[in-house]
């Protein structure tokens, strides 16, 4: 068992994952504990589907028929997942993410195709034994959104104390109409993202990434100390 300071340090993006399966108890278990996550009003303003064997590989395979037509995304998307332009210190930072993980798969940066080859292992979970899909109403708005990400947040820390790994994918956001007819979901609903669950590879080299985080005086201010 993990302290909570530790597993906020043991937390990764995971992106190579072992197929020992996941029980559905133990998925319960873990989203009953993200559920205390707070919420304003407590509106609780998040929808799960949960993914696992065949209704996982129904979801990547909708999304493998519709990338043949649209690689890069549906035209008409949800929402957007970065700002346009993104401009520094966070263009930076997600420069710099990227470039530690494609060293880690000895990528160069001028070999396009194996790199849009590894972005297209998100769509299958990396791997993963089971996939979680995170959605909210359209009726919500920022704030609604930001208790989603507490909620994830909550649900990633809860699979770290349990040996668990997790990869949060925004990229799943790509896809939103594949997505949501695959599985249901009322179009009143936006797709936030997915999540990967499953048993990390320690022998990935892809798992040995550790990104690095901005000083606290670069994102902080302190006053009346």
């Amino acid at each position: 068992m993990k302290t909570v300071s530790e597993a906020l340090k043991a937390r990764i993006s995971t992106r190579a994952f072992l197929d020992t399966p996941v029980s559905e108890a133990q998925v319960r278990d873990l989203l009953a504990l993200a559920s205390h996550a707070p919420s304003g009003g407590n509106l609780q303003p998040w929808r799960i589907d949960v993914v696992a064997g065949d209704a996982k590989q129904a979801v990547i395979d909708a999304v493998t028929e519709t990338q043949s037509t649209h690689p890069f995304g549906e035209p008409e998307l949800e929402y957007a997942v970065y700002p346009k332009p993104l401009s520094e210190p966070w263009r930076t930072r997600r420069y710099e993410c990227g470039e530690a993980i494609y060293k880690t798969l000895d990528i160069p940066r001028e070999d396009k195709i194996s790199r849009l080859k590894h972005v297209a292992k998100n769509f299958q979970f990396w791997g993963a034994p089971v996939g979680i899909f995170l959605s909210t109403h359209r009726d919500m708005q920022p704030g609604q959104w930001a208790d989603l990400g507490i909620f994830l947040q909550s649900l990633m820390l809860a699979a770290t104390e349990a040996g668990l790994a997790t990869c949060a994918q925004e990229a799943w956001a790509m896809f939103p109409k594949t997505v949501k007819q695959t599985l249901n979901i009322a179009d009143d609903h936006i797709l936030f993202c997915g999540l990967a669950l499953g048993y990390g590879d320690p022998e990935a080299a892809i798992n040995s990434v550790r990104t690095a985080r901005a000083d606290i005086d670069e994102i902080a201010r302190f006053s009346g100390f």
